[in-house]
């Protein structure tokens, strides 16, 4: 896991809050100063919420399950595809599907769909359509694709939301807190910490503050998937073992 250091968040400028008047009181714990009518925060919470924030996810990637990450706003999309990428979890980065997690069969045959047009077009039958259906079929294909393509290896509910401004994704939080599916997420000054249940107090708005925080929380959920590949290996070694001794005593009273 990346080590968090105070001064790399702070020249990733982290700790840029919003204008005081949009303040929500209930980041008064996180909130350092004032300066020039905005909000500073306090980059040694932040430090330690990040740390708090990467044990937990670490050991939900160990134990198997997936992370969504969520994140609809300019700024942050780029980022969130490239990192929950990097190391094989889902993610949103375009309109948020309403009833993704409350309503999950739906999403799931949408997804199966996507998966039924592939098979077409490897297996022919696509180009026994009409030019028009063909035209259709495409245009689904696409629409599904911009949607749902990062998800389409989510075949169950995920184990935790990572979620970048948690007022812009308001409906995937409400979502997640129906489910009690655990929320992490970046949270700026102008918001309600008491949604989330791991808040990394941050700017939320600049993408060198959300690469930044990306960055480490990803490594800790790397750290969590070898964890668990270190596991799997060693749990085959050690079946494979007693398979080793039960041949060489077969064979040892085969000689006898």
């Amino acid at each position: 896991m990346e080590k968090v250091e105070v001064k790399e968040l702070l020249d990733a400028g982290v700790h840029f809050g919003h204008l005081t008047r949009k303040w929500n009181p209930n980041m008064a714990p996180y909130i350092y100063m004032e300066r020039n009518g905005i909000h500073i925060i306090n980059l040694y919470k932040t430090a330690a919420k990040i740390d708090e924030t990467c044990a937990a996810l670490s050991k939900i990637a160990a134990s198997g399950k997936k992370i969504l990450f969520v994140a609809t706003k300019k700024q942050a999309k780029d980022i969130v595809a490239e990192k929950a990428g990097a190391v094989n979890q889902p993610y949103i980065t375009e309109r948020w599907p309403g009833g993704m997690l409350t309503n999950f069969v739906t999403i799931r045959k949408a997804v199966k769909k996507m998966a039924s047009i592939d098979r077409m077009k490897k297996d022919g039958t696509f180009n026994s359509l009409s030019k028009k259906e063909r035209l259709q079929v495409d245009r689904l294909r696409a629409k599904l694709e911009k949607n749902l393509g990062s998800i389409s290896d989510m075949t169950r509910l995920p184990g935790a939301l990572f979620v970048v401004d948690i007022m812009r994704e308001h409906i995937a939080i409400k979502e997640a807190q129906k489910l009690n599916i655990p929320i992490f997420a970046m949270v700026d000054t102008n918001s309600d910490p008491r949604q989330v249940d791991y808040v990394i107090p941050a700017n939320d708005d600049a993408s060198k503050s959300i690469n930044k925080v990306l960055s480490i929380v990803t490594s800790a959920i790397e750290d969590g998937l070898n964890e668990r590949k270190a596991e799997k290996a060693a749990d085959k070694e050690g079946k494979a073992k007693p398979a080793k001794k039960a041949k060489k005593a077969v064979a040892n009273e085969e000689e006898e």
